[in-house]
């Protein structure tokens, strides 16, 4: 039997609860999840991808079946050298859908063999972004409903907070 492996890519900067929940409900459905922490050139995230990637692996400890690596280039491609046949995609809003949908043509189109699968958030983070959780630390609000302690404490110290 072939082992159902999905790559789960993003910035990631930083991890939120939405991001978490996406990942929680699809090592329940796969076999295997590759959390891919992207270095899209369009981007200047806060932290750099190997703290993304430490902060993602204190916050999912408890998964077995979770690989969390860092990759540049094209999701299909780096999806192709992990052998993993899918790509999933968390969903919040109505807005997302439109972008996301044009992704995976897009990803089909370059790779045929790979399947895009969807996961809508849980309902009460379907507002929930990283930009957000990073503008309100900035401000001084409380993050804590939206980000894990160990995240909180990481954006207060390189925010300088």
């Amino acid at each position: 039997m072939l082992m159902k492996i999905a790559v789960y890519a993003g910035t990631f900067d930083p991890v939120t609860f939405g991001h978490l929940d996406v990942i929680e409900r699809a090592c329940q459905l796969f076999d295997k999840i590759i959390v891919g922490v992207s270095t899209n050139p369009e981007k200047k995230p806060l932290f750099s991808v190997e703290e993304r990637i430490s902060l993602i692996k204190d916050c999912t400890k408890q998964f077995k079946n979770l690989e969390i690596a860092s990759f540049e280039g094209l999701l299909v491609d780096f999806a192709k050298k992990k052998k993993a046949g899918i790509i999933l995609r968390g969903l919040r809003e109505l807005s997302d859908f439109q972008g996301e949908f044009q992704r995976a043509i897009i990803n089909r189109k370059l790779a045929p063999e790979i399947e895009t699968v969807f996961i809508a958030t849980n309902a009460k983070f379907f507002y929930l972004n990283s930009s957000i959780v990073k503008e309100i630390a900035c401000l001084n609000g409380n993050i804590s409903c939206f980000v894990p302690k160990q995240v909180e404490k990481a954006l207060k110290q390189k925010l300088g907070k």
